[in-house]
């Protein structure tokens, strides 16, 4: 490492989580964003009683407090999707999408720029290796998009790397010998794999292409994780899938919107209203549809999806948690899922996760036991089924789980200091 502080940072803009990297001398690489954590949560809060707008934590906090306002999460989601170049009401005026990002990436270097007391006019931001699965236009209009707010917020020099890329030159630095790495990248929005040649001797380079074997990428992450389970085993408690008194099913669109962290403002529009009034006319089982129509009008699907990701986290580590919902019940409701409960809903995505891995290794020529080592970062890649999926292709690699939320922007700071001094 160079004697001296890089001169440029490593941005990790996720769709749960956010982070800054930067190399200087004797310390750890990542960037403390918000009460001595370094990641920062890709939320933000437009609190309508006080007329401010807050990030992160903080965030969250105001409004599981019961703040009047607007909370936008999942904003990475936005890009590579229709609605970028759209606009949403907040606090009774206009907001596009793309000037939402220029706050929150904006804030973002302004809270890495206060900790390491000087400016930062050159990064290197980390991208999925699809925005947009199965469209190169898209995906590279996405990129673009991110490139112009990254500019707009004062970034002048600006590189792009994937993100299981950085994830491997930040595992790269504690290796004593060569291997054969498989980068495994669950966030909340995209799962991204690489194949790559690491080792002390090869790190010494800047150029790295004849290192890496392949890549590949699906557009699926924790927040699908999140939506699965949820459409799964709490959306029925609101009354999906059950009838009309025709007999007929329930429309499901919102029960969807619901379980979409970067729809469910949209479940609080005036249309959407209207259509739940007509869908409580005609329902069979209105105990349920009242709790749907609690939690929209009390404006709690932020809150419910809280409770959906924390039973997803905790199913990792036990066998059985249980949801307390008598704030959408108005009245006592428990709700136990059990790991096979979550398995079941999740099988389907993380059999397309598999098969991309799979689909991989054949295209690159590499056996599954050639593989040595199977590097797992991102906040989501600790869902058990996923792991097992994944070993039962690569029966000889060893597991390593690196930091899952500060891998890649550790990397991306290698990367930084390597590109730009």
């Amino acid at each position: 490492m160079s004697a001296s502080p890089a001169r440029a940072c490593g941005i990790d803009f996720g769709t749960s989580n956010s982070t800054v990297g930067w190399l200087r001398p004797d310390s750890g690489a990542l960037i403390p964003l918000e009460d001595g954590k370094t990641t920062l949560p890709s939320a933000v809060f437009f609190n309508a009683d006080e007329d401010t707008t807050c990030f992160g934590r903080a965030a969250l906090a105001e409004y599981l407090d019961g703040y009047e306002g607007r909370l936008m999460r999942a904003l990475k989601s936005l890009l590579g999707s229709s609605l970028i170049d759209g606009s949403t009401e907040v606090l009774g005026r206009q907001l596009s999408y793309r000037e939402l990002l220029r706050q929150f990436i904006g804030e973002l270097k302004t809270r890495a720029e206060t900790f390491a007391g000087r400016r930062f006019e050159a990064a290197v931001l980390g991208r999925p290796v699809h925005f947009v699965d199965d469209d190169e236009d898209a995906d590279r209009r996405a990129q673009e998009t991110l490139g112009e707010i990254a500019r707009s917020v004062g970034f002048r020099e600006i590189a792009f790397q994937f993100e299981p890329i950085a994830a491997a030159f930040h595992y790269e630095q504690d290796l004593d010998r060569e291997e054969l790495v498989l980068i495994v990248d669950i966030g909340g929005g995209t799962a991204d794999f690489s194949i790559v040649r690491l080792s002390p001797e090869r790190a010494r380079h800047v150029e790295r292409r004849e290192d890496l074997l392949a890549n590949a990428g699906v557009h699926i992450g924790g927040t699908d994780f999140d939506r699965a389970l949820s459409l799964a085993e709490v959306m029925p408690l609101l009354g999906m899938n059950s009838k009309k008194k025709s007999g007929i099913e329930i429309p499901s669109a919102p029960f969807f919107r619901l379980a979409t962290w970067h729809l469910i403002n949209f479940s609080y529009t005036r249309t959407a209203w209207n259509e739940l009034q007509e869908i409580y006319r005609d329902a069979a089982e209105r105990e349920k549809l009242d709790r749907l129509l609690n939690t929209v009008s009390q404006r709690d699907g932020h809150w419910l999806a809280l409770q959906v990701e924390q039973a997803k986290i905790g199913l990792s580590e036990h066998e059985r948690v249980t949801l307390e919902l008598d704030r959408i019940a108005r009245a006592p409701l428990e709700h136990a899922i059990d790991r096979a409960g979550l398995d079941a809903a999740l099988a389907p995505l993380t059999t397309r996760v598999r098969d991309t891995v799979a689909t991989m290794l054949a295209e690159a020529g590499v056996a599954g036991e050639q593989i040595d080592t199977v590097f797992f970062t991102g906040g989501s890649s600790g869902v058990s089924l996923l792991r097992q999926q994944i070993a039962a292709l690569l029966p000889q690699a060893r597991a390593v789980e690196g930091d899952l939320f500060g891998s890649i922007g550790a990397g991306l700071a290698v990367e930084a200091a390597r590109r730009f001094g």
